[in-house]
């Protein structure tokens, strides 16, 4: 008997010494063959708020185009009521990040609007997707803009089955509209957390809130910010709030704000930053 125990001990350890290279070896083989059939061009897609144009960003790309260590180009839509699309700029060979701006003619403010915006992003993404042939991308949405990208996201992403959203970050977005109630839904919030299962689960997202007395940033109240959080929390993979507080935190400054510029930079772009400024993005990070 005390034989044949060694033998099984034996055996034992002659299948783990086996399988357990086997095993890693599998892993890490199914992770590269999931990243192999990642495209190499990874667009930012840029969405405005309402009465923006297409020329929202611009000042964001360039303090962007002061410490990036890549230089973006710039591709602008402005997709017309009747779904057609006019484009300006252009993305450059070989950039495999470019930066992607949509907007509307139509870009009046209200939920009805907001709906239909969300509908001429689909138009344009589709056409983005067939020209550009990427099957990932990253986006951004300031004010409305993050609103559109949310309802995008819930309803119409799938419609592009081979494409997947690595992060979102939307900036002041006023996911409870001009509430400034902690409990109060309006009609805004109940649309998006009624969709809100349609959310890519893999997705990782930001919502940056401007304020300088953690009220309002002159136009979005800071608790219509924080009503994200019931839209997003247990339906995405990550979901992290993000507060910035002090100079230039008026609603139509946030794009272009110092502090919101390197946080694009780090969690965005994933470009590399001082230590110094991580550790004050990291500060300001609320999960």
């Amino acid at each position: 008997m005390r034989h044949n125990w060694w033998r099984w001990l034996l055996g034992l350890v002659i299948l783990l010494g086996v399988s357990w290279p086997a095993y890693t070896w599998t892993k890490a083989n199914i992770k590269t063959l999931k990243s192999a059939g990642r495209t190499r061009m990874a667009p930012v897609i840029m969405v405005p708020g309402s009465s923006a144009s297409q020329n929202r960003f611009d000042d964001l790309i360039t303090e962007l185009g002061k410490e990036t260590p890549q230089r973006h180009s710039v591709l602008k839509l402005t997709v017309q009521t009747d779904g057609k699309i006019k484009y300006s700029g252009s993305i450059r060979q070989n950039d495999n990040q470019p930066f992607i701006i949509v907007a509307f003619a139509d870009n009046k403010d209200g939920q009805a609007n907001i709906d239909k915006q969300a509908v001429w992003l689909n138009t344009a993404f589709k056409a983005l997707v067939k020209t550009y042939r990427f099957n990932h991308f990253r986006a951004l949405g300031h004010s409305n803009g993050g609103l559109i990208w949310t309802l995008f996201l819930e309803r119409y992403l799938k419609q592009s089955p081979k494409v997947r959203i690595d992060r979102l970050m939307t900036i002041a977005a006023p996911f409870n509209m001009e509430s400034t109630s902690t409990t109060t839904k309006t009609s805004m919030f109940k649309e998006l957390y009624q969709y809100r299962r349609g959310l890519p689960n893999g997705l990782t997202a930001y919502s940056i809130a401007g304020t300088e007395n953690y009220t309002s940033d002159g136009t979005v109240p800071y608790n219509s910010v924080n009503f994200g959080k019931y839209i997003f929390q247990d339906q995405v993979k990550h979901f992290t709030e993000i507060t910035v507080t002090g100079a230039n935190t008026a609603h139509s400054d946030l794009p272009q704000n110092k502090q919101i510029v390197s946080l694009i930079r780090q969690y965005l772009l994933d470009e590399t930053v001082s230590s110094k400024i991580r550790k004050q993005n990291q500060r300001q990070l609320k999960n």
